[in-house]
């Protein structure tokens, strides 16, 4: 383990930096103090730079012997009061599935970074891919609610680690950053605000004294309950077990039916609160392309250059995949001719977008190894303009 003996010091300004490097520093700036982590290709460097970077500014950094590891470390973390992050790509994803759903059901608060590859299995190592979306909503069972989020630059690698250092406290869940390759490795200009500007959310401490009160009680209007942290004499049992409000198993169908649907419901209750898109050219636009990651750079193009030629085509782009905006598709549909949905495997989040409008979607897909080219989702425009 390597433990910090300096001063903190955070990163301002303007620079130029690749989106690994620029979701580290991110991590910093939203006060992550503890990494634990395993290499792997193309989400190495953000494991370095912090290896670097978080001895600088008072966290601890350890390299875990697995993704299954890693995750279980950071959820312990957590428990110990600091705000944690693992990164990984596909494979470790896949691996680390189990205790993402023992953070999703003991309501622990962390960041996984998937910085996505072409897969299945070993796949594509360096090469893009966006296939990993739906694992990040379904990847673990039972019933839950996930949050992701789907930067463009590095500059949103930036910001969006960030929020997710947010989510993860206020909604006490493990929370994903889905990059890709192409965005973890492009070197684009990357502006670090003061630390006064940047939001930081806190998660709630319990208003009650160590040896009083049930840990997993939630109050009328509460998100989720308040969480104590280990060491400070409160009485806590974590489990992945259905459990009470004091925390200790119960095998009962009530109380597990009432857990998960409060799991559930203080993601989709508060929706509106997490889901982000952008718009470019959509007010008079007859066709809609949606994307997201670096698939929308490629899309922006595209539509660009239709306008040039008189098709009137605009661009929804994701920032958060989960939770899914299927309202404002549904909203949308009664004004645009078509959906044309450009992503980098062969028609995940086309299908979450077929349920939610009866006009017709054309999907752009690759399996992974390259960006999609503009000339490709052009052309699906014209098939439907």
């Amino acid at each position: 383990m390597i433990q910090a003996a300096q001063a903190p010091t955070v990163l301002t300004g303007s620079h130029f930096m690749n989106g690994d490097i620029a979701c580290a520093e991110g991590a910093l700036a939203a006060g992550c103090t503890f990494f634990a982590g395993y290499p792997i290709t193309p989400s190495t460097e953000v494991m370095e730079h912090l290896a670097r970077r978080l001895p600088e500014t008072g966290g601890r950094f350890i390299q875990m012997e697995d993704e299954l590891a890693s995750m279980n470390c950071i959820l312990g973390a957590a428990w110990a009061g600091k705000r944690s992050m693992t990164a990984t790509s596909g494979p470790g994803f896949s691996l680390m599935q189990e205790n993402i759903g023992l953070g999703m059901l003991t309501e622990t608060p962390c960041v996984v970074v998937n910085v996505m590859r072409g897969g299945p299995s070993t796949g594509l190592p360096t090469l893009i891919g966006q296939a990993d979306v739906m694992q990040a909503k379904w990847g673990s069972h039972g019933d839950y609610e996930a949050i992701a989020y789907v930067p463009s630059s590095p500059q949103e690698m930036f910001d969006l680690t960030v929020k997710a250092f947010n989510a993860a406290e206020i909604y006490r869940q493990p929370v994903f950053v889905l990059g890709d390759e192409a965005v973890g490795h492009l070197t684009e200009r990357v502006v670090i605000p003061e630390a006064s500007a940047i939001q930081r959310l806190e998660r709630r401490r319990p208003a009650f004294a160590p040896g009083e009160g049930r840990i997993y009680e939630v109050a009328n209007g509460d998100i989720a309950p308040p969480m104590p942290i280990a060491g400070e004499g409160y009485a806590i049992h974590m489990t992945g077990l259905t459990h009470d409000t004091r925390g200790y198993p119960v095998t009962s169908a009530e109380v597990h039916d009432a857990l998960v649907r409060r799991l559930r419901d203080k993601i989709q209750l508060n929706a509106d609160k997490i889901m982000e898109w952008e718009e470019y050219r959509l007010d008079d636009a007859g066709v809609c392309v949606i994307s997201f990651g670096s698939s929308a750079r490629s899309a922006r193009h595209a539509i660009n250059i239709a306008r040039e030629s008189g098709l009137s085509a605009g661009l929804m782009r994701l920032i958060t995949v989960w939770p899914f905006p299927g309202a404002e598709i549904a909203r949308l549909s009664d004004r645009v001719r078509a959906f044309v949905v450009a992503e980098a495997n062969l028609g995940q989040i086309a299908t979450q977008v077929e349920r939610f409008t009866s006009r017709p979607v054309i999907g752009v897909h690759h399996g992974g190894g390259e960006m999609l080219r503009p000339d490709q989702i052009l052309a699906a425009i014209r098939e439907v303009a």
